[in-house]
């Protein structure tokens, strides 16, 4: 790095990525007004952003956190997965309603950020500093790149030494513990590589990204109390592994850790935009696992904000009917029965319950208006040669 002439703000080829129009030019006139960047360039999402980046470049990095498209914080994970680019500085611009997101933007390497409104004392400062510790990286980040470069090769316990140097640097780093217990992980020390990620977390309380590896960890030993433990506090930070929940709250299930399940369930409802249809697919999970109790209460839920859907309505039927409600379960199949016309399955499930309650007038009733339908119907066939 010796030989490398050190930044100078006012050289900084900087791209500026933000949807709003006003928000692009407020920034632009700031830093010509600072004579900060020799080069400015624009985007107005994080998609637009990747292909200008690829395209020529760029010193700097000013990203605004809530774009369409593609946000911020995936165009930081782009940008750190990309070997061309993942090194380069990146400024974070966020509202101060999103201050507690910059916790999990720090887990992907952010450089600095930004609160708006923005002032050109906190721009100058902050890119300031941005650069300045880029000309004079830290001893800890320079182990850390180094274990990078080890690691490509292959040379693992290289890796894992240049670590613990930075380690000395900063002890309680969160991230370098993770990348530690990860590397151990690499060279199947997994009991070494457990302790470092519980380290980690122990030191960091927004520290999402080790709190993942450690789920995974348990749920490959198949300590599911644990990964089920983990992805509950994953999924209190962050809404990003919402579609994990899915998958480790069916094994919970799976396994008679009910509770831990449902409450696996009820954060990635709440944490979703789309209530109704996360609600709908747990819904299936729990009918599916023979769980009737949880899903009953979510269709109860759905039910009442959308009366008229009677797809949800049958759905309750079904898992009244399983869970031996036969009252309640011949309620909801008559609903659905007087508003859909032809819903065969359901003139079975009622013929069905009168048929066991020994109203064998009303069950017949409802066996000839599907035999009307679907002569060969096969069910209904077999139940009336019961009569």
């Amino acid at each position: 790095m010796d030989n490398i002439a050190p930044l100078q703000v006012r050289d900084l080829s900087i791209l500026i990525v933000d949807d709003m129009k006003s928000m692009r030019l407020t920034i632009r006139k700031m830093l010509k007004d600072l004579k900060i960047g020799s080069k400015l360039r624009f985007a107005e999402n994080g998609k637009e952003g990747m292909e200008v980046l690829r395209g020529d470049h760029f010193d700097l990095a000013m990203i605004d956190w809530n774009m369409p498209v593609m946000n911020g914080i995936e165009m930081l994970e782009d940008i750190r997965n990309d070997a061309e680019l993942r090194d380069l500085p990146v400024i974070m611009i966020t509202a101060e309603a999103e201050r507690e997101i910059v916790a999990q933007v720090a887990e992907i390497e952010i450089d600095g950020y930004l609160l708006k409104p923005l002032t050109p004392q906190s721009l100058e400062t902050r890119i300031s500093n941005v650069i300045d510790r880029l000309n004079n990286p830290e001893p800890a980040k320079v182990h850390r790149l180094n274990a990078r470069e080890f690691e490509e090769k292959g040379d693992f316990y290289g890796a894992i030494d240049e670590i613990k140097k930075a380690l000395v640097h900063k002890p309680s780093a969160s991230r370098l513990l993770r990348e530690l217990g990860l590397l151990h992980f690499k060279i199947q020390k997994n009991q070494i590589g457990e302790k470092c990620l519980l380290k980690a977390v122990s030191l960091n309380r927004q520290d999402t990204v080790s709190r993942v590896y450690l789920a995974d960890y348990y749920l490959k030993t198949d300590q599911l109390e644990k990964a089920g433990k983990y992805y509950l506090e994953v999924l209190s930070l962050s809404r990003r592994y919402n579609d994990r929940g899915f998958d480790i709250g069916r094994n919970l299930l799976k396994k008679g850790y009910r509770s831990t399940a449902f409450s696996i369930f009820s954060k990635v409802i709440s944490n979703s935009k789309k209530q109704s249809e996360v609600r709908d697919t747990i819904i299936d999970i729990c009918f599916d696992l023979h769980e009737y109790e949880f899903p009953r209460e979510l269709l109860e839920k759905s039910i009442r904000e959308n009366p008229s859907n009677y797809d949800l309505v049958y759905k309750a039927g079904l898992i009244a009917e399983s869970s031996g409600d036969i009252d309640g379960a011949l309620d909801f199949f008559l609903k659905v029965d007087r508003h859909v016309r032809g819903h065969l399955k359901c003139k079975y499930n009622i013929a069905n319950i009168y048929y066991q309650k020994s109203k064998f007038i009303q069950a017949d009733d409802y066996l000839n208006q599907i035999l009307r339908i679907d002569p060969g119907h096969q069910a209904a066939l077999s139940l009336r040669r019961l009569f």
